[in-house]
């Protein structure tokens, strides 16, 4: 990515998993992240309205919204942003699903290291 900082939007509402996912991008060597979290679905999509973001880690449980509705309705605010599914569920079907409806990835919260979240939101972005 050339050094550049990426701009990601974590739509996350576990302060733990907030934490993780910003430590996990910070061991990324190859680019530099500037993390913005967004508690709740309405949070998030108040923070698109204001700020330019590169990609969008999403999980697609959230106080306001779950499932794949969530990712709809982010994609319905701003479809030309990459979005990356980050979950609990280790279900193959449902990733699959979820890049049916738009998302560029798909991962498991608990198997995020920083090359795997690196090269997705690289490829993502590309």
């Amino acid at each position: 990515m050339g050094g550049r900082r990426i701009k990601v939007l974590l739509f996350e509402d576990n302060p733990g998993d907030v934490r993780l996912i910003s430590e996990v991008l910070s061991e990324d060597k190859g680019a530099s992240y500037d993390v913005m979290a967004a508690g709740s679905l309405s949070d998030g999509l108040a923070l698109l309205d204001k700020e330019d973001i590169d990609v969008i880690l999403l999980d697609l449980g959230l106080p306001d919204s779950q499932g794949l509705d969530t990712l709809t309705r982010v994609i319905a605010k701003i479809s030309y942003i990459p979005i990356i599914i980050l979950t609990g569920l280790n279900d193959e079907a449902f990733g699959l699903n979820s890049i049916q409806s738009g998302a560029q990835d798909y991962l498991v919260k608990g198997k995020v290291e920083s090359y795997l979240i690196g090269r997705s939101i690289h490829y993502a972005i590309e």
